[in-house]
């Protein structure tokens, strides 16, 4: 018997499945592991900020993940310990602890384990090691109180527990109540008629069958599940040469499979506004240009301009409301300095 494969998207179109996503939930799933609480999340706070945590203390969390706004640096790529650039894109911290697995190729399966790479990677903030940067925090006294107030061991300032406290902090990064959240629950005069052309176009067109799910960045599943696409798909679009799509192997270069060969982990459309420029490589500058790759690259399809600016219009929907942020006092190096300054 022959057998037929259909992807999700083309499935959608056939079942005439609704797969857009329910509203956002005002709060992020916690693991029983790490229970949230208002002082691991001001200490977590306080480490996103600090750039002591960078080899030569210039580069914080929030250099890269900027929460005073988009929660990226609007980068093409990053910028890190001596000017060094990344090779890719800063994903948004925003609404983050919604995905079942981080980074561009799902290395890391949760925030916990995402927060401890780039504290240690050469490119980004350029810490030689676990140990060096426990020690450089053992010479921050208020550190040293903090961690012992909150996780309450003689062992209490660790590797794993500064990852556990940035990670409770970026559970609270959520917007909620977007336009799109308020049509969802009710309110149908939230979306305008623009916008709401361009929810039932990504639908119609097979779009929610990657992007769905709360973060409309597919389905929930376990930590470290996570959930991915190829991209580019159609290899005959003229966009993959113009941006260079196809440079990256993306998450094959994780597993060293050749199946994984430029498969990525569906990226949130949740304040995709705000989050210029698009992409794994920060190659493509406005939302409508991103729009139009991939319908190319993903469906193979030439949108006409009043569809673009249908699409945009509903993705603009999904700017959530911003918590606001104060910038936190961090422990004081007290008679002399505990960066190199050599």
């Amino acid at each position: 018997m022959t057998k037929i494969k259909i992807g999700i998207a083309a499935l959608a179109l056939l079942c005439g499945a609704r797969l857009y996503a329910d509203a956002l939930p005002p709060a992020a799933p916690v693991p029983a592991d790490n229970p949230q609480s208002e002082a691991k999340i001001a200490l977590g706070k306080a480490l996103f900020f600090d750039p002591r945590l960078s080899i030569d203390g210039t580069v914080s969390c929030n250099s890269c993940h900027n929460v005073m706004a988009s929660g990226t640096d609007n980068r093409s790529v990053s910028v890190g310990v001596g000017g060094q650039k990344g090779g890719r894109s800063a994903p948004t911290v925003w609404n983050a602890a919604f995905l079942s697995a981080q980074f561009w190729d799902g290395r890391a399966a949760t925030l916990e384990d995402q927060a401890k790479g780039p504290i240690l990677n050469p490119i980004e903030m350029g810490m030689t090691s676990q140990a060096a940067v426990i020690s450089r925090l053992k010479g921050l006294p208020g550190y040293v109180e903090q961690f012992s107030a909150v996780f309450g061991s003689k062992d209490a300032l660790s590797y794993d527990n500064l990852a556990r406290a940035i990670a409770s902090y970026e559970r609270t990064l959520i917007t909620p109540n977007s336009a799109y959240d308020r049509y969802e629950k009710g309110d149908k005069k939230a979306l305008s008629r623009e916008a709401r052309e361009g929810l039932e176009l990504v639908t119609k067109l097979g779009c929610t069958g990657c992007h769905n799910g709360p973060a409309f960045a597919g389905p929930a599943l376990p930590a470290g599940q996570g959930f991915y696409q190829k991209f580019p798909t159609y290899a005959d679009s003229p966009y993959i040469s113009k941006y260079q799509l196809d440079a990256d192997k993306g998450r094959a270069n994780v597993t060293g499979k050749d199946e994984d060969q430029h498969m990525w982990r569906v990226p949130t459309w949740r304040n995709v506004a705000l989050t210029a420029p698009y992409f794994h490589n920060g190659s493509v500058e406005n939302l409508a240009e991103a729009v139009r790759v991939m319908a190319s690259t993903q469906l193979n399809l030439r949108l006409q301009d009043s569809q673009v600016d249908a699409i945009v219009a509903f993705l603009n929907s999904l700017t959530g409301e911003f918590p606001a942020q104060t910038m936190p006092h961090l422990p004081d190096s007290t008679n002399r300095s505990i960066v190199d300054i050599h």
